[in-house]
């Protein structure tokens, strides 16, 4: 987030790049920055003339090149936006040729989604010498809790962590998603509300009590009772709440655990933010792995595993004589519990 102020920044002091190569796995931050260059670097009347937006599946970087080197209409700029740029993957190396004729009243923004440049090719270092370049990398869940929370600071809200992981459990770490669903809860809730789960509950449709968040938590605790409840309605509900995610995401947390095991019996009162770190989960799902590891001994977290993948071979229907989804959940928690 860092490097896109840094960007937005520049932009604002009209120190202006003539290339700006917005590249990587997460769209979030591309879409934003050239969004704010289409909406800022030009006025309205300047657009009409100097603005062209320029799709890379219906281009080449001859075009493209052509295009850049004209010089503007009554403006300072020329702004050229390419969207979907990553299907120019085969003939981006040809984007070299035009330094060694810059024009520097254009600015081209490419925007280069899913893919990176070679660091090692001409290209690159071009680019990165008369330009800029950035790298927008996806976030993992336990990042997404610090990113949500800045993202609500620049609005003036703030969000429980409960909150924050029943967006992650929904709506995965597509950025754009979950600022999408922010968006819309900015819009119903006061400046300086605190989203917490009902919010979400009642303005996004997520389940605060029967959901994966809750069902791990269960688990951890062995509250059998709220286990086999959700349990029930994952089975009724099977279509939002597949076997094999159930299944991925219990497996994910004792693999988890059998990490959290390792790290406390070898480091000893490790600090939380330290453990968090390194087993690469949001701080707020320490108290899950704190109290699972009361529940359930290193050895009971091997076996835990096991069973786990013996519910997989049955979940494909070998050797479980046709058990249905709430069976084959039944018969995992009983055996955890145990």
């Amino acid at each position: 987030m860092e490097d896109v102020k840094k960007i937005i920044s520049d932009i604002k002091k009209k120190e202006i790049k003539p290339v700006y190569f917005l590249m990587g796995d997460e769209p979030y931050y591309i879409d934003r920055i050239s969004e704010y260059i289409a909406d800022n670097v030009l006025s309205e009347d300047e657009k009409s003339f100097n603005q062209m937006v320029l799709y890379g599946k219906d281009v080449t970087i001859n075009e493209i090149i052509s295009n850049a080197r004209r010089f503007p209409l009554m403006a300072d700029y020329q702004v050229i936006i390419i969207k979907e740029a990553q299907d120019l993957v085969r003939t981006i190396d040809q984007f070299d040729s035009y330094f060694s004729n810059i024009q520097t009243t254009t600015i081209l923004v490419f925007c280069y989604k899913y893919k990176t440049l070679d660091k090692r090719k001409k290209v690159y270092k071009n680019i990165e010498k008369h330009g800029v370049i950035y790298e927008s990398k996806k976030l993992r869940e336990y990042q997404i809790d610090g990113w949500l929370k800045k993202l609500l600071a620049t609005k003036k809200y703030a969000i429980e962590p409960k909150a924050v992981a029943m967006l992650v459990e929904f709506l995965g770490t597509d950025l754009n998603r979950i600022a999408n669903e922010i968006d819309k809860l900015t819009i119903i809730l006061p400046v300086g509300t605190t989203i917490n789960p009902d919010h979400i509950e009642e303005n996004i449709g997520i389940s605060k009590e029967f959901n994966n968040f809750e069902f791990i938590n269960a688990i951890a605790e062995k509250n059998a009772f709220k286990a086999y409840q959700i349990a029930k309605y994952f089975a009724d509900n099977s279509k939002n709440n597949p076997l094999v995610v159930t299944t991925s995401l219990i497996y994910n947390f004792f693999s988890k655990l059998l990490q959290y095991h390792g790290i406390t019996y070898k480091n000893g009162n490790v600090n939380p933010k330290e453990i968090a770190k390194e087993m690469k989960v949001s701080e707020y799902f320490l108290k899950d792995y704190s109290l699972g590891a009361k529940n359930y001994p290193m050895k009971k977290c091997s076996e835990s595993v096991n069973l786990l993948r013996d519910m997989d071979v049955k979940s494909k229907g070998v050797g479980a004589n046709a058990l249905t989804h709430h069976d084959l959940l039944i018969e995992l928690l009983g055996k955890f519990f145990n």
